[in-house]
Parts: C-alpha cells; sequence; structure tokens
C-alpha cells in the first residue's frame, strides 16, 4: 500500500503502453456505437483518447485494424461469460443450457450486438467476423454440442453453425426491442429438442 505523502512510483513503458491502446480501444467503441464506423475518423478516436494519431497508428494498422481488435475483445468477453456459466461439475447438457443462457444475457451489453453481430460482417466482411465467432462463442456451441451429443463430427458442425445463426438472431431481436423472456425461453426450447430432452414439447 502506498504511503500517504509519498508520490505513486512512475509507470513502466509496458504499462503506459497498455494504458494508451486501453484508451484507444475505449473511445473506439463508444464512438462506433454512437455514430457507427462509417462516420467515426481516427483523429476523432485519438481526440478522445486523449492521445494522438500517431499513437494510434503505433497500435493499430488502420481504422479497420482498430475494430477487428475491438470486435476481438468483445468476441472474447463474451466467450469468458460463457465459460463462467458453463463451470465444472455440470452434466454437459446443463453446461450447454446455462451457456446459451448467458451468451444472450453477454449480448445485452449496450452496442455489443451492433458491433459484433452488424457491423462486424459489414466492416470486417462475413468470413473474418465468422472466424472470429468461430474461435469465441461458436467454439464453445460446437465443443458443449460434441459433448453432449454421439454424433458424427460434420453432423456438429453443421449443428453448431445453425444454433449459432438462431442465437444470433435472437440477441439481434431481443436488441430490437423483442420480449427478452420469451426470446429466451423460445431459444432454450429449441435447443433441448436438439439435446432430445424429455418435457420440451413446449417453448
Amino acid at each position: 500500500m502506498q504511503s500517504p505523502g509519498r508520490p505513486n512510483p512512475p509507470r513502466t513503458n509496458l504499462e503506459r503502453t497498455q494504458a494508451t491502446r486501453h484508451a484507444l480501444l475505449e473511445a473506439a467503441r463508444a464512438l462506433f456505437v454512437e455514430k457507427g464506423y462509417a462516420d467515426t475518423s481516427t483523429p476523432e478516436v485519438s481526440a478522445a483518447a486523449s492521445t494522438t494519431r500517431g499513437a494510434l497508428y503505433h497500435h493499430f494498422v488502420d481504422k479497420r485494424d482498430l475494430f477487428r481488435h475491438l470486435l476481438l475483445r468483445e468476441a472474447q468477453a463474451v466467450k469468458a461469460d460463457i465459460l463462467a456459466a458453463s463451470a465444472d461439475g455440470l452434466s454437459p447438457r446443463q453446461a450447454l443450457i446455462d451457456g446459451a443462457q448467458a451468451y444472450l444475457q453477454a449480448m445485452t451489453v449496450p452496442g455489443r450486438t451492433r458491433l459484433m453481430l452488424i457491423d462486424g460482417p459489414a466492416v470486417l466482411g462475413l468470413s473474418e467476423a465468422t472466424a472470429i465467432d468461430d474461435d469465441n462463442a461458436a467454439d464453445t456451441l460446437r465443443e458443449g454440442l460434441t459433448a453432449a451429443l454421439d454424433r458424427d463430427p460434420a453432423q456438429i458442425d453443421a449443428l453448431a453453425k445453425l444454433l449459432s445463426a438462431a442465437f444470433d438472431r435472437a440477441a439481434l431481436e431481443i436488441d430490437a426491442g423483442a420480449e427478452p423472456r420469451a426470446m429466451r425461453e423460445s431459444m432454450l426450447w429449441l435447443l433441448r429438442r436438439v439435446l432430445g430432452d424429455e418435457g420440451s414439447d413446449t417453448p
């Protein structure tokens, strides 16, 4: 603990670098959510982060690269929430159900649905945006289905893609004003049907 009256030790170069990068990502997120990617300029991001354009281009190749790193950070945050909800000790089926609920909850963070599901594919292209998802939320879904179902890997992959698309649509609907409880219950009903759970005849 710092003694009263004594100045804080100076930050290291690594700490300053990390702080600048964090400030740029936070400023970019706020501007991209408020104004959209196309209407946000790098000078605006630099000013909002209280740094220079030179600092921005030191950390990121260009605005698109800045957006890509921001999207990756969002995807990793969603994956972390899913993994936390589907902790060790749960059955594979219950872990999938809890993880599914965690995904829908994580996507209610303001601006996240727009960044990941609308602007992401538009800015990066569907292939690159999908690759980021495949390494994060979609990866946890694929692993969960593999553990819960005795199916051919090709079938598991197809199911994961279809369910992932359905979950994304549910997140978009909730973001657009649909009744969240109804969307969540319907998605869980669908997941239980895929898992073959008894008592899942009604959503």
